[in-house]
């Protein structure tokens, strides 16, 4: 039932993929709906790099609403390990009712240690979580900034990616019996090994042009004039041709766009924009470099890219 519940509800082309993605209002190229609808079809990970903010973390949660899935996101970090992102006991929960057995008269050691280590005590995170199938479906299962954690946990990742199961000492082996939908995202601080990405399917989720970006305004932030639109996103993009530290992803851009219009600007003008420049860029020594004359100078520049 599960398993034809699930077919039905993937797209069956990359015109449907389009159309799934384009009904949550996220507006994709034709090459990153390729590359996930062959991943929803094969069941491969989807593995999707890029900069921050371009995107990639959103594609995940605009596939579990439009399929109607559950979503689990691992929060990737610094140090993250296995009590973590799979499982740990409840040790507090163990030792009452160790407690409670002996005081109970309860002598059999075997019989109280295989009740503590049974499934009731055990603390289910977000890999475990997402080898359990409910009655939607599998889930979408995002893992979040996999470069910020380290290689061992990387190596300890492909078990799940490649059979879909995780072991539990004290338990087996736990199966998954229909494999979530998988969702890795990388901001690319560090290479991840190729062991890894051979499991997955690959695209890097780049910065948009100018139409697709002036697309996505419009769709997110419907409020904005059609002028100011159109110039902050040529702003945008002729400050992603900048050196500057980290340069405005969609998201910022949207911020953006959306502060603007909660400041009733219908075009650009250079207080405005140095006022509201902390909303578009996230490090002072890009703001600094944008100050003055400086700012006149980049509007000057993006308006002449609109002629």
């Amino acid at each position: 039932m599960v398993q034809s519940l699930s077919a039905r509800l993937l797209p069956t082309s990359i015109d449907e993929t389009l159309t799934l993605l384009t009904r949550a209002d996220y507006v994709a190229d034709r090459a990153l709906a390729t590359v996930l609808f062959l991943s929803l079809k094969m069941g491969r990970p989807l593995f999707l790099e890029g900069e921050a903010g371009v995107g990639k973390t959103e594609i995940a949660k605009v596939l579990a609403s439009t399929l109607g899935r559950k979503l689990i996101r691992l929060q990737c970090y610094e140090g993250l390990d296995v009590a973590s992102a799979v499982y740990e006991w409840n040790y507090a929960r163990q030792m009452m009712a160790i407690r409670l057995a002996e005081a109970s008269g309860e002598s059999d050691r075997e019989r109280i240690e295989h009740d503590v280590f049974s499934e009731r005590y055990l603390i289910k995170r977000p890999l475990l979580q997402a080898l359990e199938t409910t009655t939607e479906g599998p889930p979408v299962l995002l893992i979040d900034e996999l470069d910020r954690t380290d290689d061992a946990f990387e190596a300890f990742l492909l078990e799940i990616l490649s059979d879909f199961q995780v072991t539990i000492p004290e338990l087996g082996t736990i199966r998954a019996e229909h494999p979530p939908i998988v969702i890795i995202t990388s901001n690319r601080t560090r290479e991840i090994h190729d062991a890894l990405k051979r499991r997955c399917l690959y695209h890097w989720v780049d910065y948009p042009d100018a139409a697709r970006e002036m697309q996505i305004l419009r769709t997110k932030v419907p409020g904005a004039s059609k002028k100011l639109t159109r110039e902050i996103v040529a702003f945008v993009q002729t400050l992603r041709k900048k050196d500057l530290f980290k340069q405005p992803g969609v998201a910022e851009t949207l911020d953006w766009a959306s502060a603007l219009t909660e400041l009733d600007a219908v075009s650009l003008d250079p207080a405005m924009v140095s006022d509201t420049l902390g909303v578009l860029l996230k490090y002072q020594d890009d703001i600094q470099r944008l100050q003055g004359s400086a700012t006149q100078a980049a509007i000057d520049e993006a308006r002449a890219s609109l002629a």
